[in-house]
């Protein structure tokens, strides 16, 4: 559940991708990561969203995020989406798409519009 999500603010998320905070804050923007603020104000990022091995995003969630983005989810929703048990799934979509299955997880945001 988005209880158990660890968060990172967008700075710390900059500093892992090796990029500037204005990039990743338009990142952000194009749906190809998503953030919300904390309850200290800061804006933050699921940790999960970023690659531990290498520093990028997790392969497929941008794709994901935009579809869930043109599918009219606020980045809160896309994100509550994202880390909700899924028992099709054997979990959640986020953990889906960490383990390779962006294309299948993406199937099921794409329905959502509809």
């Amino acid at each position: 559940m988005i209880d158990r999500v660890e968060w990172i603010p967008v700075a710390t998320a900059a500093e892992r991708l090796g990029l500037t905070y204005r990039r990743v804050l338009q990142l952000v923007h194009e749906h190809s990561l998503a953030a919300v603020r904390g309850p200290d104000g800061v804006l933050r990022l699921p940790a999960d969203f970023l690659m531990v091995e290498e520093p990028q995003i997790v392969r497929g969630l941008p794709g994901l995020l935009t579809v869930l983005a043109d599918a009219g989810y606020s980045d809160d929703e896309a994100i509550g989406w994202l880390f909700t048990e899924d028992p099709s799934l054997e979990g959640t979509p986020m953990r889906a798409i960490r383990a390779g299955r962006s294309t299948e997880v993406k199937r099921r945001a794409q329905a959502l519009g509809f």
